[in-house]
């Protein structure tokens, strides 16, 4: 990932409401979700909820299929393990503590 990927899906996901839906995309897994569910678990307006899928997939954290009628969103997990990864890409250059592990949940915690 590239300085300005990270920065576009930084972005994104710093605005609060954008940070939920994506987390509950993350929470629903590859599967996805429809917006109408999205909008019944957030409690947000769909005319909202449209805006700012729009802005998390112009940053390539999620995914749009079209299912007969129906849409669904889906988080782009290897976007978002790219990012995980360029963040912590410098980890522990000044020390000798060990690679870090993003997948694991300590991450960098043993630094």
């Amino acid at each position: 990932m590239d300085e300005n990927a990270a920065v576009a899906s930084l972005a994104a996901l710093a605005q609060g409401m954008r940070l939920r839906v994506f987390r509950a995309l993350v929470g629903a897994g590859p599967q996805g979700l429809t917006p109408g569910a999205l909008s019944a678990t957030l409690d947000v307006p769909a005319s909202t909820l449209s805006f700012h899928l729009k802005e998390l997939m112009h940053a390539g954290l999620v995914s749009q299929q079209r299912d007969g009628r129906h849409l669904i969103y889906r988080p782009a997990l290897e976007q978002m393990n790219a990012l995980l990864g360029y963040l912590s890409a410098h980890c522990c250059r000044t020390t000798d503590c060990g690679p870090c592990d993003i997948a694991a949940a300590s991450g960098c915690a043993a630094c």
